[in-house]
Parts: structure tokens; C-alpha cells; sequence
């Protein structure tokens, strides 16, 4: 990664990236905005496309995936008016998290990208934590890497290559990172007070939607709701239990909120012959 960030052309060191077997891409010249039609996704190492990119923009600043397409993740310290997420990283590391980084490349901003290896086969998807001021790219997600340049205050800055660990670097735990950075607010199965005994059981239906990983959120939030409108219980009494968990999944309210009133909906079209039980696929699909 040192030689890379030295060559002195951008075009040389994208070059030098596909060489390396790492697939790079086009973004504008000066800023992190992907050049290529379709992002990341068209990134490549192929020498020869890479070159035909560069002489078409010498200046461009080079895209980098991360996640499994790379074996690359990167913990993104922030630093801005807002805040500093040196200090939530550093509280990560004291903790054995976020410590075995492969190379540290100094940001334009004055922040700092973090590199790791991933874990073959393994999906990370990406993550922001805004309060703590630290950012996770995984899979769905790139970085712009050295020597690329952005205008900072008027003056350009480089990314540059800091520190490369002289022990082996191993990969990121980026699960428990994102726990350790976020910590639920409240108790995701924490139950309501006057809950009617029916038959399913929401503190287990609430822990099934808090611990459903991105991408399977919103389909758990709505078969939790069927089951619980299909049980007899309020929607206030669903929204107690079902909110807090969804929250602590990482859907906004606004997503809850919607997703409850539509399992609600659904099961109020069946009939009185219904009997409780799960939510009927022929029903579900409806939505």
C-alpha cells in the first residue's frame, strides 16, 4: 500500500491497484462521486480497462470496494464540525475491538480509514454509527484510497499512508464493534404492563425481530406484527413490544410505524374462521 500511495500520477496507481489483483474505479476528479455508470459495482482489475479510464481522466480519484469483492474492510473515523470519532475508536480498541488493522491511511479531513482483512465467505454489510462518529465499509460500500485527492477549506489533501502493522493483521469483528459503538437504548423485550395471556409469546417475538440482521428487518417486523394483531393483542400493546426491538434492528420509526399498520391491516381481512396460527402466505403477499 506504500508503494502504491507514492507513485506519483493517480493514473499509475490505479494501474498499479488492478496489477495487484484489487479491482479500482473512477470517481471525480477532487471528490468521492463514482465516474462509471454503475458505481462500485462496475470496479475492475483489469489493467487495461483501468488504463483506458485514466487516459480518458487522468485526474480521477480512485474507488476502492470493500467487503468481500476486495477482502478489504475499512473503519472510517470521522472528523468534522459535528464531532470526532477518534475517541469512541480508541474506547473500541481498549476494549480488543478494532485492534489488529493491516494499514492506517490519514483522510483529507484529518480522519483516519482503518484497514482489515475479511473473512472469506463471510458478509459484512455497511454501517454508520453517527453518534459515535465512526463509519464501517463492508459489502455494499467503497472508500476512495491513496493517493487520491480532495479539496479540503479550499486546499487540496491527499489520502495518505500512515502506519503499516508489523504484526499480521486479522479480520475486523464488525458485528460487535457496531454494539460496543451503539448500545441499545432501552431493552428491546422489555413488556408492556397488562398484557392479555393469549397464546403467542411477544418477548420472543421481539427478540426475533431485534436480532434479525439487514435485509430480513422489515419482513420480521411485519410476520411479528400478523402474529401478535392475529392473537388478540392491541396495536398499542404490539408497538410496545415490537418498536423498541425493531429500533435496536435499525429501522427508523417511520419504517416501524408503517410496517405495523400494514400487518395490522392484513390480519384484519381474515375471517372468523380463521382461528389464531401464522399469517397465510396467500394473505402476506397481498402487501
Amino acid at each position: 500500500m506504500q508503494r502504491v500511495a507514492s507513485e506519483p500520477t493517480l493514473a499509475g496507481a490505479a494501474v498499479r491497484y488492478a496489477n495487484l489483483g484489487i479491482p479500482v474505479f473512477p470517481c471525480v476528479p477532487g471528490g468521492k462521486q463514482p465516474l462509471t455508470p454503475n458505481g462500485f459495482h462496475d470496479a475492475t482489475s483489469s489493467a487495461r480497462v483501468v488504463q483506458q479510464w485514466w487516459q480518458r481522466t487522468p485526474d480521477a480519484n480512485i474507488g476502492l470496494p470493500t467487503g468481500a469483492r476486495t477482502g478489504i474492510l475499512v473503519v472510517d473515523i470521522d472528523v468534522h464540525a459535528g464531532g470526532s470519532g477518534f475517541a469512541a475508536f480508541e474506547r473500541a480498541r481498549s476494549e480488543g475491538l478494532a485492534v489488529h488493522w493491516a494499514w492506517l491511511v490519514r483522510t483529507p479531513s484529518g480522519g483516519v480509514h482503518a484497514y482489515y482483512p475479511s473473512v472469506p465467505d463471510q458478509e459484512l454489510r455497511s454501517w454508520q454509527v453517527p453518534s459515535a462518529h465512526v463509519d464501517f465499509r463492508g459489502d455494499g460500500g467503497y472508500v476512495i484510497a491513496p493517493p487520491s485527492r480532495i479539496a479540503v477549506d479550499g486546499a487540496i489533501r491527499a489520502y495518505d499512508v500512515i502506519a503499516v502493522t508489523a504484526q499480521p493483521a486479522r479480520p475486523l469483528d464488525a458485528i460487535r464493534l457496531r454494539q460496543f459503538l451503539e448500545p441499545p437504548r432501552q431493552r428491546p423485550v422489555a413488556p408492556p404492563s397488562r398484557l392479555p395471556p393469549k397464546g403467542c409469546r411477544p418477548e420472543a417475538l421481539a427478540r426475533v425481530v431485534a436480532l434479525t440482521p439487514e435485509g430480513g428487518r422489515n419482513r420480521a417486523l411485519f410476520w411479528a406484527s400478523c402474529r401478535m394483531a392475529e392473537d388478540g393483542q392491541s396495536r398499542a400493546n404490539t408497538a410496545g413490544y415490537l418498536m423498541p426491538a425493531a429500533r435496536y434492528a435499525g429501522l427508523s420509526d417511520r419504517e416501524i410505524e408503517s410496517t405495523i399498520d400494514s400487518a395490522f391491516r392484513i390480519a384484519s381481512r381474515l375471517g372468523p374462521g380463521s382461528g389464531l396460527g401464522p399469517t397465510q402466505r396467500s394473505e402476506a403477499i397481498q402487501l
